[in-house]
């Protein structure tokens, strides 16, 4: 199942023209195809309060994506020090070979809580995003290095729980964008709801929210009717995206669900274009319906 979903949005994205010249598969850039762009993969969750099995499966699927597309090579890393211009070895002698941020176009991120990165990288982090670079971030991602408030700055928001687990109904807000434009209007989806705090629409395009038209009063709710799901933002002259989907590892199997991030990934590697556009909550409650995502 794994396997064909990824095959399905390749083979559509065939049908659409977008893989046109040759650049599908056919292993890493340098064997006679066309140069690729180079996603560093990053995953470190050793401070995590509650691991999360869909980690190590969502970092294949966005290495499955770039590889059988052949749009981007993958280099999932689960150390730390890796964010760096030059890193170190742990014995703090310079490290061989590799990757680095000094030579991938874009992050795929996904650690949580407090991951253990060192003044000096948080500084040169910041810098990658700035210069241009593609910062894309999933769920647990929103918990990470809460300590940090440029990270918040960064990514667009802040974790604060998630009082929504289950069955939900899921607004398109933003149809046009990239990374969005093959949801419809409102759809139904079943996941863990990553609500969000420290988030402000004049500086994010909010492109999906949970509907919370059914949803009983609850203290633990923050937003006033507002519950942003994904958004998109610059920072600097670089593309960030943050996604709340999803908790589960086999929902990382769900078509339109790797299509999001696959999308979301083009766009922060500057293969699309789209400009986010910051905007007051909209989109018309949609009608009755709960259950997992299609």
């Amino acid at each position: 199942m794994r396997r064909s979903s990824v095959a399905l949005i390749i083979v559509a994205l065939f049908t659409c023209g977008l893989l046109a010249g040759g650049q599908r598969g056919g292993g890493r850039a340098g064997r006679g195809a066309a140069a690729r762009k180079r996603v560093l993969a990053w995953a470190d969750t050793r401070n995590g309060q509650a691991q999360h099995e869909s980690v190590g499966h969502a970092l294949a699927i966005i290495e499955r994506l770039g590889y059988e597309s052949g749009m981007w090579d993958t280099f999932i890393r689960t150390d730390s020090n890796i964010i760096a211009a030059s890193p170190k070895k742990t014995d703090g002698t310079p490290a061989s070979g590799g990757p680095s941020l000094a030579n991938v176009d874009s992050i795929f991120f996904m650690g949580h809580r407090e991951v253990p990165l060192e003044a000096s990288q948080k500084t040169e982090l910041l810098q990658f995003v700035k210069d241009g670079h593609g910062f894309v971030a999933a769920h647990v991602a929103l918990t990470a290095l809460e300590s940090w408030p440029e990270f918040g700055e960064l990514i667009g928001a802040r974790f604060d729980q998630h009082p929504i687990v289950g069955p939900g109904t899921v607004i398109n807000e933003s149809p046009e964008f990239p990374a969005t434009k093959h949801f419809p209007p409102s759809f139904p989806f079943n996941d863990e709801f990553y609500q969000p705090k420290e988030l402000s629409r004049d500086k994010v395009d909010v492109l999906l929210r949970l509907d919370l038209t059914n949803v009983p009063p609850n203290p633990a709710l923050h937003l006033n009717g507002d519950y942003p799901l994904a958004w998109a933002k610059t920072y600097g002259k670089g593309r960030v995206f943050f996604g709340s989907f999803a908790h589960a590892a086999d929902t990382w199997d769900i078509r339109s669900v790797q299509q999001m991030y696959f999308e979301a990934m083009r766009w922060a590697l500057g293969l699309t274009d789209a400009e986010p556009r910051p905007h007051p909550m909209r989109g018309a409650a949609p009608a009755a319906g709960t259950g997992r995502g299609q």
